[in-house]
């Protein structure tokens, strides 16, 4: 059976995996792979939303990028997370300035609001079949949460004049997302959803109108470092002056220092059956939600009115035989009113994490530059950090450098212990999300 998230748990290699978005979405003919010698400006190992927005930025500034993906535009994380376009990280900017400094923390922030910009002005103009959708919504299972969450508002309102936040009461909150288990919640209006494999698809076209040369089903088996680097393929050679890694937890094994500190973990969505008008049950507004435990639970509707529901429930590189009944019952738990409703499409799909939850953004050669381990918070900040990377190409390292400040040590053991010991604790925090404690 392979280890490697690129081949393990997707049967038909090169197709996009059987989810609402790709049934949703206008899937172009497949790119040619790599075949032969060729030469590049700058070669970029995936085609999600890092590498297109690298590849768009490099050819708009007039360089040769050439975007390796191993099966599809936006096949992996890129096609098939939960929409959510997030305001800020996993950390709040309390602990961030605590560990790398109030100035450093400030720009980390602004370039993850320049992220969300960034994705609006894009689906905007080039994208609208993407719907952004403004509201994220946060719900809370006790008070202890709810004090924080309150707390991480004001900090943001008083030292970053972000005033998106609106922090409710559990009758108030209840009342926006209708289910008996949190005691309290907040809606970030700066927040939002889309149709992620739709932008993905409308980056791919963007980046090649302004010269990006993309090869499909050419899987990179290896990377020889010097000045040029040369990259390989089972059927092509590519040799480039610079290269960008952006395969995040599709590309595990490529790079050591990367593995290092990048993991593959998986996470599962269902949709459910077009319930019309029955979605006022469960929302009373639009918007995306996601919850605090440990084992997050996060959800919205789709346009034609499913319940879009997701969650991590495996901790091993493979799926589960079953990946519908855990949904399904978490989703009962949560929304008594939707017991027994049908869902119609179920998929999973692979993110980086890291062991701070914090993006990874690494030098790991004078020409080789990394951006991954995005930890669920991809959709903005994998954008914003694809661009960071083509700007430091181009001489411009600003923005790269304060992201790579951000604190991604080693998993303990490195590449080879990451995954039990990951499991081990995950299965302990999953037990503590059951258990309430």
């Amino acid at each position: 059976m392979a280890r490697d998230p690129l081949t393990r748990n997707d049967p038909i290699p090169g197709a996009y995996p059987a989810s609402w978005y790709a049934a949703t979405a206008q899937a172009h003919d497949a790119r040619a792979p790599l075949k032969g010698s060729h030469r590049a400006d700058v070669a970029i190992v995936g085609a999600g939303y890092t590498g297109l927005w690298a590849a768009k930025t490099l050819a708009e500034a007039g360089l040769n990028p050439v975007v390796l993906e191993a099966h599809r535009v936006g096949w992996g994380a890129s096609g098939r997370n939960g929409g959510q376009v997030g305001t800020g990280y996993n950390w709040h900017q309390k602990k961030l300035e605590g560990r790398i400094g109030k100035d450093a923390a400030h720009a980390v922030w602004d370039i993850c609001e320049e992220g969300k910009r960034q994705l609006r002005d894009f689906i905007a103009t080039e994208a609208p079949e993407a719907h952004y959708l403004s509201g994220v919504a946060h719900g809370e299972y006790d008070a202890a949460e709810a004090r924080e969450t309150r707390e991480n508002a004001d900090h943001l309102a008083t030292r970053y004049g972000y005033n998106e936040i609106e922090v409710m009461d559990g009758a108030r909150f209840r009342d926006l997302v209708r289910s008996p288990l949190y005691v309290a919640g907040a809606l970030d209006h700066g927040a939002g959803h889309i149709h992620p494999l739709r932008y993905a698809l409308a980056l791919a076209k963007a980046a090649e109108r302004a010269g990006t040369v993309i090869h499909e089903g050419s899987i990179v088996l290896g990377i020889e470092k010097g000045q040029p680097a040369t990259l390989r393929t089972g059927d092509g050679e590519l040799k480039a002056d610079h290269v960008i890694l952006a395969g995040n937890g599709y590309m595990p094994d490529l790079e050591p220092q990367v593995a290092a500190r990048v993991m593959p973990i998986n996470s599962f969505i269902g949709a459910t059956e077009p319930i019309g008008d029955r979605w006022k049950e469960v929302l009373a507004q639009d918007i995306a939600v996601a919850d605090t435990k440990f084992v997050v639970n996060y959800y919205r509707f789709s346009e034609d009115c499913r319940f879009l529901f997701g969650g991590r429930e495996s901790y091993g590189l493979g799926f589960p035989k079953d990946i519908g009944g855990p949904l399904r019952k978490r989703l009962a738990d949560l929304f008594p009113q939707l017991t027994g409703t049908k869902i119609e499409h179920v998929w999973g799909g692979t993110l980086g994490i890291t062991m701070t939850r914090l993006p990874l953004l690494l030098r790991v050669a004078p020409n080789i530059l990394s951006g991954g381990g995005f930890s669920g918070h991809g959709v903005a900040l994998a954008g914003i950090s694809g661009r960071a990377m083509a700007e430091a190409v181009l001489g411009q390292a600003g923005r790269f450098d304060a992201l790579s400040l951000l604190p991604t040590p080693r998993f303990p053991g490195g590449a080879l212990a990451r995954a039990p010991l990951l499991t081990l604790a995950m299965t302990w925090y999953a037990m503590r999300d059951r258990l309430g404690v």
